[in-house]
């Protein structure tokens, strides 16, 4: 999927595809600035917390260092029906906002189709899961403590300043769950300074970092903080562990109070088995498995009850295997496995392209069937119609599908 953000953030970075991210802190300014309101603006942010009923903690709130309560900034209302709703007080949110304070929304792509498009290409680049958080800061508030995550991530600044200090790592790639804690920050500072709309960030697990507007004056900052969870050798080994429960040996219960020989001979068949499993499913058969199995996002369905759609796009994690063998084309992708004519290859080449497809203008260009092809990656879950609201997160930011009718 070719997608604006992706080819901003390599430009800003000075990278040529995603194999840096984790390596080294890095920043820079994308070079299309027309690119940051097409993405988000602190209106359209506000806007999504009015409509939406969120909760805490996705929804939070922070001012002079602390965490308000929901209550400061939601309001619980009682339908005539009984039914119980919880949304964002906007004239309360407003006080704030002029005071002085931080707004955070967690997975805003699951809001927001335009993100939801952005994360999905992201991920297709990355072959990570991605996220993106939103964080609007307003007068010379204070944002989060000196603290570290455990995954990478990319900050786009979208509007207004903030001040940044980033530190390097403590200890090497730590983890959520770890074997020790990871609380004492280094002395030195890899970097410090402001970011402007249009500067990039790459700050690596485990790099110490805050930020704030204490020394801004009045304004605003609005950032998007795009976060890439990498696979480890735990979620390999977590993984492994699955697949054991495919031999009796690992099935079989552990002696406890047999023959100290009946005990010892067990103990080496598991590590013998434990090798040859090791083997069999290596890393790269690991994060192959966990890109073919992943679920497709959630989606529209409507069934055709409002008649056939017109355009679809794909929606899958991360991009459809296509593999062509002989008289035909085998796509696996969401835990499926499908075969199709080989002849309807340059058609599932776009419909699986990540781009926003016209089902009867595929069919003109590649002259097959495309309504029933359609129908089937629909049905199937691979892809989805395409709705008003999902193409305004497309338009302009990622082009059309290319046609071929090469094999």
């Amino acid at each position: 999927m070719q997608h604006q953000l992706v080819h901003a953030i390599e430009s800003a970075l000075g990278w040529d595809g995603p194999a840096p991210m984790g390596s080294a802190f890095t920043r820079g300014q994308i070079p299309d600035l027309s690119l940051l309101p097409r993405l988000l603006t602190p209106t359209r942010l506000f806007d999504t917390v009015m409509r939406r009923s969120l909760s805490n903690p996705q929804f939070r709130v922070f001012q002079n260092g602390r965490e308000l309560h929901p209550g400061e900034y939601f309001t619980d209302t009682v339908t005539r029906r009984g039914q119980g709703i919880r949304f964002a007080n906007m004239t309360r949110l407003a006080a704030l906002l002029r005071e002085g304070c931080t707004l955070v929304l967690d997975e805003l792509d699951f809001f927001d189709a335009t993100m939801e498009a952005a994360c999905r290409a992201l991920q297709w680049w990355s072959h990570e899961l991605v996220q993106v958080n939103a964080y609007l800061t307003t007068q010379e508030a204070a944002g989060f403590a000196l603290h570290w995550d455990d995954h990478d991530v990319v900050i786009v600044q979208m509007a207004g300043e903030k001040s940044w200090e980033v530190r390097g790592p403590s200890r090497p790639v730590p983890m959520y769950r770890d074997a020790e804690p990871n609380n004492t920050p280094p002395e030195k500072a890899v970097w410090t300074g402001t970011l402007r709309a249009g500067d990039v960030m790459h700050i690596p697990r485990g790099h110490w970092h805050q930020a704030t507007r204490t020394d801004r004056g009045e304004g605003y900052s609005l950032h998007l903080t795009f976060g890439f969870v990498k696979r480890t050798g735990v979620n390999w080994l977590t993984w492994l562990a699955d697949q054991c429960r495919r031999d009796e040996v690992f099935r079989t219960d552990l002696y406890r109070w047999g023959p100290a020989q009946a005990q010892a001979d067990q103990a080496a068949g598991l590590v013998s088995a434990t090798a040859r499993l090791m083997e069999q499913f290596s890393p790269a058969a690991f994060l192959t498995a966990r890109e073919q199995e992943r679920p497709a996002a959630r989606h529209v369905q409507s069934a055709g009850l409002f008649g056939p759609p017109a355009s679809l796009v794909c929606v899958t994690e991360f991009p459809p295997l296509l593999a062509l063998d002989g008289d035909h084309v085998t796509v696996t992708a969401t835990g499926k496995r499908l075969t199709f004519h080989g002849k309807a290859l340059p058609a599932l080449r776009m419909f699986l392209s990540g781009a926003p497809v016209d089902i009867e203008q595929a069919g003109i260009e590649t002259g097959i069937d495309t309504g029933g092809l359609a129908d089937i990656l629909i049905r199937e879950g691979l892809c989805a119609e395409l709705t008003d609201e999902l193409r305004s997160g497309y338009t302009g930011l990622v082009p059309p599908a290319l046609s071929s009718n090469e094999p």
